[in-house]
């Protein structure tokens, strides 16, 4: 006995409209007439529509659909279709490799981005803006340093490296008092929209009230007994 799996069968191109369309799109391709087969064709594509409705909501669904009756038929069917038959480089086209960007970095814990803002400190136009862009560096690579060595860092050594970095060309005094910046990502629950915020702590406020309120009711009900003796 043989069984007819899956596995066994040939592989569906677009799953997503079954192995029943498929079948139908192979059996197209084997009737003799152009007729029959323009007739069966416009019969697939109706189906196909059906099977997945959401394609109606694409401008020019029916061309969408025609190619994927193309496609569907690995190119074999002859049909005369209503709109031009897609080339199989164009559906199948490979992206371009995109180009990783490689630099060789001296320092990898202050990153490619000092060395830019060092380039762009060497080229301002007078020594005052290049002082100023000199300070501001120094903080961030402070601040970067700390991001990735939690203990505490010289300011000389920050100095050190900046000098190192620029070749000599930005020196900072020794006795340079670098700022401490801080940067801190926000709260999960702090990331929503400020008004859910806002809602979402009212809600609380209020719910918070309202289970006092019942409390001091409970308080207030609950008191001595009152015994009564029957003789």
């Amino acid at each position: 006995m043989d069984f007819d799996y899956n596995s066994t069968r040939p592989k569906l191109i677009l799953a997503e409209y079954g192995r029943n369309v498929q079948n139908m799109v192979d059996y197209i391709c084997t009737l003799p007439t152009k007729e029959e087969r323009n007739r069966y064709a416009q019969v697939v594509i109706d189906m196909m529509g059906v099977l997945n409705p959401h394609l109606r909501d694409v401008s020019d669904f029916k061309h969408k659909l025609w190619d994927h009756l193309q496609i569907i038929s690995d190119f074999k069917i002859d049909v005369d279709s209503p709109y031009p038959v897609p080339a199989r480089d164009a559906i199948h086209k490979k992206p371009d490799l995109l180009d990783y960007p490689q630099h060789a970095i001296r320092y990898k814990h202050y990153g490619h981005t000092v060395e830019r803002m060092i380039e762009k400190a060497l080229s301002q136009s007078t020594p005052e803006n290049t002082q100023r862009m000199a300070v501001a560096i120094a903080n961030f690579m402070k601040m970067a340093y700390m991001t990735w060595n939690k203990d505490s860092v010289q300011d000389e050594h920050i100095i050190q490296n900046l000098a190192e970095l620029s070749n000599g060309q930005l020196t900072l005094p020794a006795d340079t008092v670098l700022t401490k910046l801080d940067f801190k990502t926000p709260p999960p629950g702090s990331r929503t929209k400020s008004g859910s915020t806002v809602s979402n702590n009212n809600n609380q406020k209020s719910n918070h009230q309202k289970s006092n309120g019942k409390k001091n009711m409970v308080k207030k009900k609950s008191g001595p007994k009152k015994v009564s003796y029957r003789r």
